[in-house]
C-alpha cells in the first residue's frame, strides 16, 4: 500500500496531541467539577461504569479522525500486471489408431498413453491453436485447429481403434494434416505424427506427403511407438483373449527421412515415460516467442478507511446517548 498524498499524513500529528491535551486535562483536574464536603460516598462506592465509558467517546473520535486523515491521503494498492503477446503455433497432432495401437507394451496399452500423454502435452500450450488427426487404412480429422482446449480434449479422449479401416496409411495421415494446416498464417506450423507401424495402405505416398510439408513451411515431428523386439498383443481365441508376443514393426528409416526433409526430428518411444519425454521435448523446442509488457494496476482503498471513520463517529454518537442515560 502507498499513499498519493503521502505528505498529508502530518496531519496524523493532530490526533496525537488531541490525545495529549486530553490526557493533561485529566492529570491536571481541569475538567469541569464541582465542591464536596466529603468523597467518602464515592470512595466507599468503587469505580462506576461511567468513570470508564466516558472516555469512549473521545477514543472514537480520535480514531475516526485518524482514518479521515489517511482517508484524504488517498491510499492505494498496486499489482504488477503482465501483457505477454505470442507468437502462435499451429500444431496438428497425427496418430495412428490401427489395431496393432491395443499391443500391450505401453500401460495400459498403446493408443491409451498416447492420448493421455497428447492430452498433458495439449494443456501446457494454451496460447497455441491445436488440432487431432487420425489414421489407420484411411485418415480423417478428428478436431480442427482450435484454441478450445477443453473441446480439444474431449476429442482426444474420444480417439479409439476399429472406427476406420485397418491399416497404416502413414502418407494419408501426414497428408491430411497437412491440409489442416497449410492455410494458417500463423509463424510456425509443426505436425506430430504418432505411429507404430510400416506403411502399407493409402493413395499417398509418405515421403510426397513430407515434401508438400516441407514446400509450406510445416515442421514434422516423427514417433515410433513399440518396444523393441516383440510386444504383448491381445489376441481373440475360441477361449476368449490372450495375450501373445509379437514383433514390432516400424519403419524407423521412413519416420526418420520424413522428419529430416521437413526439419524436423524422430523420436523413438518405447514406454510411457519415454513418450513423455518425447513430448516434454517437442514443447521445449517449439516455443512460442512472447514480448512481455509489464504495468502496474492500482486498487484505491481510501473508501475503506472512510467507511470506517464513519463507523467510529457513529460509535461516538451511540456511546455519548448512552452515557447520558445511565445513572
Amino acid at each position: 500500500m502507498f499513499f498519493e498524498y503521502p505528505h498529508l499524513l502530518w496531519l496524523l500529528a493532530l490526533p496525537v496531541l488531541l490525545v495529549l491535551h486530553y490526557v493533561f486535562l485529566e492529570l491536571s483536574g481541569r475538567r469541569p467539577h464541582f465542591r464536596v464536603s466529603s468523597v467518602k460516598p464515592w470512595k466507599e462506592g468503587g469505580v462506576s461504569l461511567l468513570s470508564y465509558l466516558r472516555h469512549l467517546p473521545f477514543v472514537f473520535r480520535v480514531v475516526a479522525l485518524s482514518l479521515i486523515i489517511v482517508a484524504i491521503a488517498r491510499p492505494r494498492s498496486s499489482t504488477e500486471i503482465e501483457k505477454i503477446d505470442t507468437e502462435g503455433i499451429d500444431i496438428v497432432m497425427a496418430m495412428d489408431v490401427s489395431t496393432s495401437m491395443l499391443a500391450r507394451d505401453f500401460k495400459p496399452d498403446r493408443i491409451s498413453a498416447a492420448k493421455d500423454i497428447a492430452i498433458e502435452f495439449i494443456s501446457q500450450r494454451p496460447s497455441d491453436r491445436m488440432g487431432i488427426v487420425v489414421f489407420a487404412g484411411e485418415s480423417y480429422t478428428q478436431c480442427p485447429l482450435t484454441t478450445d482446449r477443453a473441446t480439444l480434449i474431449n476429442l482426444m479422449k474420444e480417439v479409439q481403434t476399429d472406427l476406420i479401416e485397418d491399416g497404416t496409411a502413414i502418407g494419408n495421415g501426414l497428408a491430411t494434416a497437412v491440409a489442416r494446416i497449410m492455410d494458417s498464417d500463423a509463424p510456425s506450423r509443426v505436425v506430430i505424427l504418432l505411429t507404430d507401424g510400416v506403411n502399407n495402405s493409402g493413395e499417398v505416398a509418405p515421403l510426397t506427403a513430407a515434401e508438400i510439408a516441407r514446400t509450406y513451411g510445416i515442421r514434422v515431428y516423427t514417433i515410433g511407438v513399440g518396444a523393441n523386439g516383440t510386444a504383448p498383443y491381445p489376441v481373440m481365441t475360441p477361449w476368449g483373449v490372450e495375450t501373445r508376443d509379437v514383433q514390432v514393426e516400424i519403419d524407423e528409416n521412413l519416420l526418420k527421412e520424413i522428419a529430416q526433409t521437413t526439419g524436423g526430428r524422430y523420436f523413438r518411444a518405447t514406454d510411457n515415460t519415454k513418450l513423455a519425454e518425447i513430448y516434454a521435448e517437442i514443447n521445449k523446442l517449439e516455443k512460442a516467442r512472447t514480448t512481455v509488457d509489464s504495468f502496474p494496476e492500482y486498487k484505491e482503498l481510501f473508501g475503506r478507511f472512510a467507511v470506517a471513520a464513519l463507523v467510529f463517529l457513529l460509535l461516538e454518537l451511540l456511546t455519548r446517548l448512552l452515557i447520558r442515560r445511565l445513572p
